[in-house]
């Protein structure tokens, strides 16, 4: 992607100027960003998907009693009547699920795949809505469908209403207000309040349409969050190079110099040193932290699963003879100067063959002129991944 080209999806400004301008700092409303959109899934389409149990998929509505809130999944003729007003439909990682949701969500990699997370889409009957909350993270909320009222502030007040299922702000303060039609989007930056309400809106024909809105969101992960999922990753990372080499001495505690105690409960200042010690060990290795960190951005979500291909010719044999290889919609995968990262595993990469896999991770795919160059023994880790599911390919012979 040329990060210097104006887009009409970010209202004419180029990547670049976006990130430095709006991107983590002011709102930015977009208007036709997407001219003529129609959207990817119909309302049955979009139902269907909400049925399935590995869908994260909720249902939103107020009423005089207040909001309630219901997790999927939603089997048929469960969700209210098309005709009640109040009430919304979230659908979660949509893109996981649907390739015409996953190729919107490339429109967006000017933003590095380690914080883009997924696509929700939210169809609102009139009068639908969330309430008035906030995101910890960016998003991108593009209207499919009908119409949706955005009212937007820089909020001072985060506190939040008691006892309702959902997490609304006590004392919303809005200094904007936007309609959004379809082929419109509105960018927030993390913790600006919003309240989006679906508006009754017709077509030319007099039908109504359906409020549909499509949210492209960022993951951004807690301090705590991160560091607990690298040091068990790092923990694992060095039991591997205890069990690669075993009989190099491990370094164990010991305290010769210990002497009797008459509180046997409290913990020996020399073993806190120890255990400081050995995480600090642990970081030493210039390739553990990266390592750790590329697996954890590339960790599958808990519900996605691959299926292995159905046809019984040899993996590598398949990949020698396909026009193009593809990612399938599902992978995750980055690199990094000595890494290729690929679903939570990591691989050593140097010369050629690093150059070629991270071309794959860039533009998810490999033409057969590309994988010519490829070694033997590129070739072979392509047909593991197309194996495991993880590739797809074209034209496999």
């Amino acid at each position: 992607m040329d990060t210097t080209e104006n887009l009409p999806l970010l209202g004419g400004l180029s990547p670049q100027q976006f990130m430095r301008r709006h991107w983590q700092k002011k709102p930015l409303l977009v208007r036709g960003a997407m001219p003529g959109f129609k959207p990817i899934l119909s309302r049955a389409e979009l139902f269907a998907l909400a049925q399935q149990e590995q869908v994260e998929s909720r249902l939103v509505v107020q009423g005089a009693a207040g909001w309630r809130m219901k997790q999927g999944p939603f089997p048929p003729r469960s969700l209210p009547a098309l005709n009640k007003s109040a009430w919304s439909l979230l659908v979660q990682g949509v893109d996981l699920h649907h390739p015409g949701a996953h190729a919107l969500l490339q429109q967006f990699r000017f933003i590095p795949d380690a914080r883009l997370d997924d696509l929700m889409i939210s169809y609102a009957s009139t009068g639908g809505g969330v309430g008035p909350h906030f995101d910890s993270y960016d998003v991108f909320l593009l209207q499919a469908s009908g119409q949706r009222r955005w009212r937007i502030g820089a909020q001072k007040d985060f506190t939040l209403q008691e006892g309702v299922p959902l997490k609304i702000l006590q004392h919303f303060e809005p200094t904007e207000e936007f309609v959004l039609h379809a082929g419109d989007m509105l960018y927030l930056p993390p913790r600006y309040a919003h309240d989006g309400v679906a508006l009754e809106a017709l077509d030319t024909d007099g039908k109504s349409q359906a409020c549909m809105t499509y949210s492209i969101g960022f993951r951004a992960p807690g301090q705590g969050e991160l560091a607990a999922a690298l040091l068990q990753r790092l923990a694992d990372y060095c039991a591997g190079d205890d069990e690669a080499s075993p009989t190099r001495t491990k370094k164990m505690y010991r305290d010769p110099t210990q002497r009797a105690t008459a509180t046997p409960a409290t913990v020996p200042a020399a073993l806190s040193l120890f255990a400081g010690q050995a995480l600090q060990a642990a970081l030493q290795d210039p390739l553990a932290l990266p390592c750790a960190l590329g697996e954890y951005l590339t960790e599958p979500k808990s519900s996605v699963w691959f299926d292995s291909p159905d046809e019984q010719a040899s993996p590598g044999l398949v990949i020698r003879h396909a026009l193009a290889v593809l990612l399938d919609g599902r992978t995750k995968m980055m690199y990094d100067e000595h890494h290729v990262f690929i679903n939570g595993e990591a691989f050593r990469a140097r010369g050629p063959d690093a150059a070629l896999m991270r071309c794959l991770a860039d533009q998810r795919r490999l033409s057969a002129g590309q994988l010519r160059k490829a070694s033997a023994a590129a070739l072979d880790l392509l047909g593991d991944w197309y194996a495991a599911g993880w590739l797809v390919v074209d034209g496999g012979g």
